[in-house]
């Protein structure tokens, strides 16, 4: 039997609390006692029943909060309404509210698993003197351990015993046990104190419980388990209060928070079960534990949030999405959000942007420091808003060393292989645009234009081999196979979803490596 003494009112709000539970239809009036001619002629309205508690409580004006609002409850359905009814009488006698004339107000509850009581008076005796209420909640402990017959020092003990028993670390983790019982604990100069009722029921030297300290060595499997039971509970809970009460129903897990009650900084879990204390930030961190968002909810946050890094930055890339996206334990691949193991498909334009800003990214790889470069670049790797390419103030480091090794391969004329194919050899593919032809290296992220450059074009024109010529294989001078161009998915529109057609330079296919007949004579 459980009886908690709830906060004190000078308007004695807690007939309204408990009327508008009659009104849902969740609890009724069980007992109406000494109210004058109330309820004689019919079921007064809750303003006349504080109109007499007020009343009453007037003959002594000293009392600032004269509501004594108490509610009592027992494990489930142990007890009947009646026998809990009985107890609660016994109860209100032993702490002062059972005078002649005391006005009581007795409501039935039902919106609980358990057999639940609520009782309304005044701290005011019908003599006009206030009822005692000096260590008011330690006597009432004492006065239930006197009615039900309890010895509380040696259920204290025997508790004490158990908690033993568990497999703690800390005296933060013995604390938490001995709260899952409905103890405090805390400790004063070398000497540990248990508290129960506001009155303490035993002490011990901090040394011996020093001695069952054992190294911290977590299960990391029950760890997962219990990683993924507070996940699913937490959201299926409106808040920490519902999600305790379902852990401790369902799993036998009590979770305890510690710092203030709206703002707590840390929680253990008590796993009783298995006797164990474990340091809650090892399993779930606090900002997840209390994260009581849906699935969509947290989905939509998310994609708030790429949002406005969009907008932010226009030009963002998938890897640098990743990186702010990590603290949210989340990530996006292919045009879907990845959550918690669960995935959703990015809003149309969101995923355009940001695939359209990985190509952007791969054609200022090679720093492009001409329009015409850009816009040929854009065109192999379909980037539509050539605008949003920088272009470059200096070549990339290895231009020059690519420059002079193209070089030595068209002034050698003592070579067998034609010069395209040297090229493909050293991983440079040929581009022809109007007026201007381009070696591009995709390997090496580098562009140049070979007519700029001065070199002889003319030795790029097909050369047929001998029938026993050796075909250079196309590798790298590294000997591995050239690498090919990334795969991309159509960029689509922009930031803003806009489509529109964009090409440059003649009309020819640029998916295929060229050949001398795409050069003009």
């Amino acid at each position: 039997m459980i009886a908690t003494i709830l906060p004190g009112s000078s308007n004695f709000h807690a007939v309204g609390y408990n009327e508008r539970k009659v009104a849902k239809g969740v609890a009724r009036l069980l007992e109406i006692q000494n109210f004058g001619a109330l309820g004689t002629f019919g079921k007064p309205t809750p303003d006349e029943l504080v109109q007499y508690l007020q009343d009453y409580t007037s003959r002594n004006d000293r009392i600032r909060k004269a509501q004594f609002h108490v509610a009592f409850s027992c494990k489930g359905r142990e007890m009947s309404e009646t026998e809990v009814l009985d107890f609660a009488h016994r109860y209100l006698s032993e702490m002062g509210y059972g005078e002649d004339g005391q006005p009581l107000l007795v409501y039935s509850h039902y919106d609980t698993d358990n057999t639940h009581l609520h009782i309304v008076t005044s701290r005011v005796a019908p003599d006009g003197k206030k009822i005692a209420h000096d260590h008011e909640r330690r006597r009432s402990q004492e006065v239930i351990d006197r009615i039900l017959g309890n010895d509380r020092k040696k259920s204290t003990k025997n508790d004490i015993d158990v908690a033993k028993e568990y497999t703690f670390s800390s005296f933060a983790q013995y604390k938490a046990i001995m709260q899952s019982m409905g103890y405090e604990a805390y400790q004063k100069e070398g000497t540990v104190f248990i508290k129960r009722g506001g009155k303490v029921q035993q002490m011990m030297p901090l040394s011996e419980l020093e001695a069952l300290y054992k190294s911290g060595c977590r299960e990391r499997a029950r760890c997962r388990q219990l990683r993924s039971i507070l996940k699913k509970y937490r959201d299926v809970s409106a808040n920490k209060e519902e999600l305790q009460k379902e852990l401790k129903s369902k799993f036998g897990i009590d979770i305890i928070f510690f710092g203030k009650k709206d703002a707590p900084f840390g929680y253990m879990i008590v796993d009783h079960a298995n006797k164990t204390v474990i340091h809650g930030a090892k399993v779930l961190s606090m900002e997840e534990l209390l994260d009581f968002a849906t699935p969509e909810q947290r989905f939509d946050r998310i994609e708030n949030y790429i949002d406005q890094l969009l907008t932010l930055n226009p030009k963002i890339t998938q890897g640098e999405i990743y990186q702010k996206l990590r603290k949210q334990r989340a990530y996006i691949k292919k045009g879907v959000v990845y959550f918690d193991g669960q995935s959703r498909p990015l809003k149309d334009f969101m995923a355009e942007a940001i695939d359209r800003n990985n190509r952007i990214e791969w054609v200022e790889k090679f720093k492009p420091t001409t329009e015409a470069e850009r816009d040929l670049l854009c065109c192999i790797f379909k980037v539509n808003r050539p605008d949003l390419v920088s272009l470059s103030s200096e070549w990339p480091k290895n231009y020059e060393p690519s420059v002079n090794r193209l070089r030595e391969i068209f002034e050698d004329e003592t070579a067998t292989a034609s010069v395209r194919s040297q090229l493909r050899a050293e991983g440079f593919i040929i581009r022809q645009e109007e007026d201007a032809v381009y070696a591009i290296n995709f390997h090496e992220h580098v562009i140049i234009n070979l007519t700029t450059e001065g070199f002889n074009l003319e030795r790029l024109k097909w050369k047929p081999q001998t029938q026993n010529q050796p075909v250079p294989q196309t590798k790298n001078q590294a000997g591995s196979k050239l690498p090919h161009l990334p795969k991309f998915k159509d960029g689509g529109g922009g930031s803003q979803s806009e489509k529109r057609e964009w090409e440059v330079g003649q009309k020819g296919n640029y998916d295929t490596v060229d050949d001398e007949r795409s050069l003009k004579r």
